[in-house]
């Protein structure tokens, strides 16, 4: 007999097979020999009301033999001579899981990165947190596999309706992602483990004769015809392809600002925008585990609860305020692309073993909120512009770098004085490596974010006891949280209106909001681009 069952046991219980089983033989009133073995289909921890339990969804098999779970098999071809070509711009998550797609379908990716390799990019990332020396075109944002690769590699997307979140996942693994990650509830590879397998990725696309390009700046467009001829790098090397994907993330301006100027359809988009809040994990795991947490884990157990997390939402005048990207055991870092801009984001390793969690809280922020703050600052602008609210985003990045004092030194407070607008005397220890600056952050943020995250920080406190703290620092400023501009693009097709062989894609194009969803929407375009300009059918 194969049937599936759900389990609720305890952490101890579900770190031990036989355990599991001895459950397994109690729930469905069976001998423990007659339960042949079982597989584990979902795992979640639940800890509310102080308890924590492991919830298990199993397949099992009783008085049978077990049959291993269905392997994927990923046919990728060979298209050193394919006749058709597809020119990808931007090697981030939507890129790569395109370039993937396309193989399968006998055309040839070509990837053009503006950045550079994993391993290049890591010395630039270390440069510009021990010695705030920022390379534009290298850091947390560009490079190869994008924000993702050093942004925590969280696979939290469960929604089905753009694709096969299964088959991502499946592609994860077979690259090298840990297999717990197709049935745990809250899935996560780690920053240092995802350049390994983002360079596999890279490695089977090379292989089977596809290109990727680094240091590849797409600086200009040639078009005829309602089609896109050619694309144009800094360099000066020219690429064609029969379709073009332009996958090249939220923080791509020069990329929203070339399309402006060849008056290409763009729109302005609303996005969230907020601060990065740390507390100790010790902290946060004693709220959400309570006091079961230090039993848990003490010597000699089997199990250890992982770092906790927490997702808070919460309505402040009309807007949503929500935690964002949340780190267990991470780290702060420094996500600017601009010199004199300062953004911040968080990561964390596979073990997310750091003494602190980090995670964004913003607001949700809309086009009028934007005019509302250039009229209160006396600023003309053009309030019809699709890039207004990427002239918002600069403006506070801007102001967050300037109260830094330079060095991508960020301003910040601890939670109950930016409650209380007042200036921290002292900042608790903190782990952004370019180092913190007190500072009213009321004198960086606008009013209306301002106001909204001080409401905000006091409500969550409700919700979790002991959140609300002067223990915890408040970092300015989280501000990429998604593009502030959409790219247009046929509901049907996935064309750009106006050029009908360029396909916006993922979260630069404003379709995606993380690595999952930016994959699903790289292989959804790439099946577009197959059909309408390669003569090769769908894929089901």
């Amino acid at each position: 007999m194969q049937k599936n069952i759900s389990l609720r046991l305890s952490p101890q219980e579900s770190a031990d097979n036989k355990k599991i089983s001895k459950a397994i033989s109690i729930a469905i009133g069976r001998p423990l020999s007659a339960i042949s073995g079982f597989h584990i289909l979902k795992r979640s921890i639940d800890a509310r009301r102080g308890q924590v339990h492991i919830q298990l969804q199993l397949q099992i098999f009783v008085d049978e033999k077990v049959v291993p779970l269905p392997e994927h098999h990923f046919k990728f071809q060979d298209v050193h001579h394919a006749p058709y070509s597809v020119v990808i711009i931007g090697g981030g998550p939507a890129g790569i899981f395109a370039a993937l797609q396309l193989l399968t379908s006998g055309i040839k990716p070509v990837i053009l990165e503006r950045g550079k390799e994993v391993r290049a990019r890591r010395r630039d990332l270390a440069l510009l947190s021990r010695e705030g020396i920022l390379n534009e075109e290298s850091n947390y944002c560009f490079g190869e596999g994008g924000a993702g690769t050093y942004s925590d590699g969280k696979l939290y997307t469960r929604s089905s309706k753009r694709g096969d979140v299964n088959g991502i996942l499946q592609l994860f693994v077979h690259f090298g992602a840990a297999e717990t990650i197709l049935y745990d509830a809250h899935p996560h590879i780690g920053t240092n483990k995802l350049p390994h397998i983002i360079t596999a990725m890279r490695k089977q696309i090379i292989e089977c004769g596809g290109e990727f390009h680094f240091q590849k700046k797409v600086v200009h467009f040639e078009t005829s015809n309602s089609t896109l001829k050619t694309v144009h790098t800094a360099d000066g090397d020219v690429f064609r392809g029969n379709a073009f994907v332009l996958a090249t993330g939220h923080s791509a301006r020069d990329i929203f600002h070339l399309l402006y100027k060849n008056k290409l359809l763009i729109e302005a988009k609303p996005f969230a925008l907020g601060v990065r809040v740390e507390h100790s994990q010790e902290l946060i795991n004693s709220i959400q585990y309570g006091k079961n947490y230090h039993s848990f884990n003490d010597a000699g157990n089997d199990f250890t609860l992982p770092p906790a997390s927490y997702s808070l939402v919460q309505q402040v005048a009309g807007r949503g305020v929500f935690s964002f990207c949340m780190c267990p055991g991470g780290i702060i870092a420094p996500a600017s692309t601009s010199a004199n801009e300062l953004v911040v984001n968080g990561w964390s390793p596979s073990k997310r073993n750091n003494p602190y969690a980090n995670s964004g809280v913003v607001v949700q922020t809309q086009p009028e909120d934007v005019v509302g703050f250039f009229k209160e600052k006396n600023k003309k602008v053009d309030i019809s512009s699709p890039l207004l609210m990427l002239q918002f985003q600069e403006e506070i990045e801007q102001a967050a770098f300037a109260a830094g004092g330079g060095h991508f030194v960020a301003p910040a407070q601890r939670m109950a004085d930016f409650v209380n607008e007042k200036t921290s005397a002292l900042l608790p220890a903190c782990s952004y490596n370019p180092g913190v600056l007190t500072t009213n952050l009321a004198s960086v943020l606008p009013s209306f974010i301002y106001n909204r995250l001080s409401h905000a920080f006091q409500l969550f406190g409700k919700k979790l006891k002991g959140y609300y703290t002067n223990e915890a620092i408040v970092v300015a400023t989280e501000s990429r949280t998604s593009s502030p501009v959409r790219i247009p693009r046929d509901a049907q097709t996935l064309q750009h209106p106006q050029l009908k062989n360029l396909y916006p894609c993922g979260e630069g194009a404003g379709y995606a909001g993380g690595i999952i969803s930016a994959a699903m929407d790289g292989e959804r375009v790439a099946k577009a681009a197959s059909m309408h300009h390669c003569n090769m059918p769908t894929h089901p």
